[in-house]
This record gives C-alpha cells, sequence and structure tokens, in this order.
C-alpha cells in the first residue's frame, strides 16, 4: 500500500508541476475549508460577504470539495472535487488561495500566487503548533513549517491571539488584526437564520436549545462525554425556564465515534452539521470543554459552562493549555455535581461583567467587519490600490 500511494503521490506532483505552466488568472480565488470536507468556516463567510456585493461579477471562484455541495450558496459557484485533474488545474492557475487548514506539498505554491491562511478559531484553550510540539508528529510539524512558508496573510481575531501566532505559527508575514470572518455571523441581524437551521434539522421552534460541543481526544473515546442529560435538562429548566432539547455536535475528528452516544427525542445529533456557527447562532446555552468555540460564542453574550471531567489527564496527554481555566469567564467544573451547581446557581449579571473584562484584556477586534476587511485586501492584490479603492467608496 505504500508502494502505491507514494506512486499516486508522485503523478499528483507531476500533474501539480504541469498545472504550474499554465498562466495564473489574475481574478480566480480558490476556496477550501477542513481539506474539503465540508462547506464552511471562515473560508465559507468571506466567500458569503463577495457574493453579496455588487463586485462579485469581478472575481472568478472555485470551491473545492470532497462530495458536491447542494448548498444554496454553492448553485451558481464551479465546484471541483478534491485531488482531482480540475481541482489541480483551478489550484495552480488561481491568484488566491483561501483555507483554514493546512497545505500539503501538492500545493506548490508559485510566484505571483497569494496564499490566505483563516485558520479555524478566533482564539483558543488548547495550545498549537510550536506551542504544542511534543504532541505533534514530525510529518505534521514538517508540514506545518513548509506551509507557513508558503503563507502571505494570517487572521488573528485579537492581539491575544495574534502573540500567539508570532510565537507558534513558524511564521513573521502580515496578520491582519482585523476579527474572524465565521464570527461575523453574531453581528448580523440574522432574520429567519433560527428558522432555517431548525428546519433542516427537523427540530421544534418552541424549545430551547443546548449545544453540546466537546473538542476531540486522540484516543477517540466517548466515556469522557459523560453528560448525564436528564440531570442537564433539569437543571437548564430550573435556572432558565421552558423546555430544553440537547444538541451535541462532536469534532470533525470523532463523527463515527458519535453512535456510540445514546440519544433520545430531547437528545440529537447534530455531528455532521457543517456549519457550527450556525448551531452556535441558535443555541440557548453552549456546554463545551477545551474547544475554542467558546471565545466564539463569548460574542453571543450567552451563558457557557465548561464540563472538563479529565482535566488533569488532558494537559498530561493531550494537550497544555493558554489559560488557567479560572481566568475564563465560563464557569468551569470537574465533577458533574459542581457542573450542575453551575447551571442552578448561574449569574447573568456577573457573567457579563466577566466576558467585558476578558474580552477587553483579550484586545478583542471581532465588530462583524472581518470578511469586509479580508475582502477589501483581496481586491487589492487582486486589482491593485488605484481599484481597491474604488471597491472601498462603492463598499
Amino acid at each position: 500500500m505504500r508502494g502505491v500511494a507514494w506512486i499516486k503521490k508522485c503523478v499528483a506532483q507531476f500533474i501539480v508541476r504541469v498545472c504550474n505552466l499554465m498562466p495564473i488568472k489574475q481574478n480566480k480565488l480558490f476556496f477550501m475549508s477542513y481539506y474539503g470536507d465540508q462547506y464552511g468556516c471562515n473560508p465559507k463567510y468571506i466567500y458569503r460577504y463577495i457574493v453579496q456585493q455588487p463586485f462579485s461579477a469581478s472575481f472568478d471562484i472555485v470551491w473545492a470539495l470532497n462530495t458536491r455541495q447542494s448548498h444554496p450558496d454553492l448553485s451558481d459557484v464551479r465546484q471541483v472535487k478534491m485531488l482531482s485533474l480540475r481541482y489541480f488545474y483551478e489550484l495552480c492557475t488561481a491568484k488566491i488561495i483561501i483555507t483554514n487548514c493546512r497545505t500539503t506539498d501538492l500545493f506548490m505554491k508559485r510566484k505571483g500566487q497569494y496564499y490566505i491562511q483563516t485558520w479555524h478559531s478566533s482564539l483558543r484553550l488548547k495550545q498549537i503548533e510550536k506551542d504544542a510540539e511534543r504532541t505533534l508528529s514530525k510529518s505534521y510539524i514538517q508540514m506545518a513549517k513548509k506551509d507557513s512558508r508558503k503563507c502571505d496573510l494570517l487572521l488573528s481575531g485579537c492581539q491575544y491571539s495574534t502573540e500567539i501566532f508570532k510565537r507558534s505559527f513558524w511564521y513573521d508575514g502580515l496578520i491582519l488584526e482585523k476579527g474572524t470572518p465565521r464570527n461575523d455571523l453574531f453581528f448580523a441581524s440574522n432574520q429567519g437564520l433560527k428558522a432555517t437551521v431548525l428546519n433542516a434539522l427537523k427540530l421544534p421552534s418552541e424549545k430551547k436549545m443546548v449545544l453540546y460541543a466537546p473538542t476531540f481526544r486522540k484516543d477517540h473515546e466517548t466515556q469522557v462525554y459523560d453528560l448525564n442529560y436528564s440531570l442537564l435538562l433539569e437543571a437548564l429548566t430550573e435556572r432558565f425556564g421552558g423546555e430544553w432539547i440537547v444538541l451535541v455536535r462532536l469534532h470533525p475528528h470523532m463523527v463515527t465515534a458519535a453512535e456510540q452516544l445514546v440519544y433520545s427525542d430531547r437528545v440529537i445529533d447534530v455531528s455532521t452539521y457543517d456549519d457550527c456557527q450556525e448551531l452556535l447562532c441558535i443555541a440557548d446555552v453552549l456546554v463545551s470543554d477545551y474547544s475554542s468555540l467558546i471565545f466564539d460564542y463569548a460574542l453571543t453574550r450567552r451563558p457557557c459552562f465548561l464540563y472538563v471531567p479529565d482535566l488533569n489527564s488532558y494537559i498530561q496527554k493531550e494537550r497544555q493549555l493558554y489559560f488557567d481555566l479560572e481566568a475564563l469567564p465560563f464557569e468551569a467544573a470537574v465533577h458533574p455535581d459542581d457542573f450542575l451547581t453551575a447551571i442552578r446557581q448561574f449569574d447573568q449579571a456577573s457573567y457579563h461583567q466577566r466576558l467585558a473584562n476578558f474580552l477587553k484584556a483579550m484586545g478583542s477586534s471581532e465588530e462583524g467587519e472581518a470578511s469586509k476587511y479580508v475582502v477589501d485586501h483581496i481586491y487589492h492584490v487582486c486589482f491593485g490600490e488605484e481599484e481597491r479603492r474604488k471597491h472601498v467608496e462603492a463598499v
């Protein structure tokens, strides 16, 4: 099998070299999210901002996906299957490449191309890249370093995140600290979004929603996700009133393991739902652990609780953390009883004050205009300063 894989890689690299002889199309934008697994995250929101503008026809846009998406947003855009012959042609002739994950050796960046690395979090609790080097494979580290050398622009949601990138990303280039495109959603009016999401998930509109979105574990064990959903629902009703439904969204690495959990008519698996930001947007409460989603959700000012029963072992075996949990604005609990007590005793006024203090301390730049700043930059790269000024005036 290794021999077959090596041959396939050699063939792909030959195709890339041939395609790299073709002219770069100055207005072509190439989008990819999570290696083509989904239409989502920051690339999605940059793309959506572009197509909603009168100048969208100025760009030739391509999305790379593993399976063709029937999403209404993509009805008029060119889609290419990951690692197909057409994929390599579009990638090699695009002026700008926009993705949220590391690229492999099959992206041989050309002179004249511009690579925007959006990454996939606005801020993070668990350490990344060089800061977590002891937990990463040598092959990943090698790929990451090569990817950073290709990068022309990195996006950051706050001053604290920028400092992490400068220290840990093996990158010393331009960082645009103007917010995170996927978080623009929390600042928009979003009329009709909740109804659309609930309809897609076939969920009742009169219920309140708690989203349980823990991060993955390297061993893919699910025992750590030992929430007692019945007691959770009781605590939520006691503190906030109403009838509740639990939406469980495991990390993409854990989707297959989601089948091991027990669900019911009040506990729904939404792990395959592409856009987690939309789930965050409709959730009345978030429960998580070490996921970076907690910092995205903080922008909604809604209650967020951390259930971390494996805190000590996680730090020892998985990743070190950037923050002591007590320094975060969210209530965190190791023991199930303490977790339920934190919900029952939730103080909204105190929580909002802690959130405000935390976001100020982080130097947050999230104001709902991140996509606008990125697209302004893209316009400049593609068409030059004079056209960029015209674009800004038009916007």
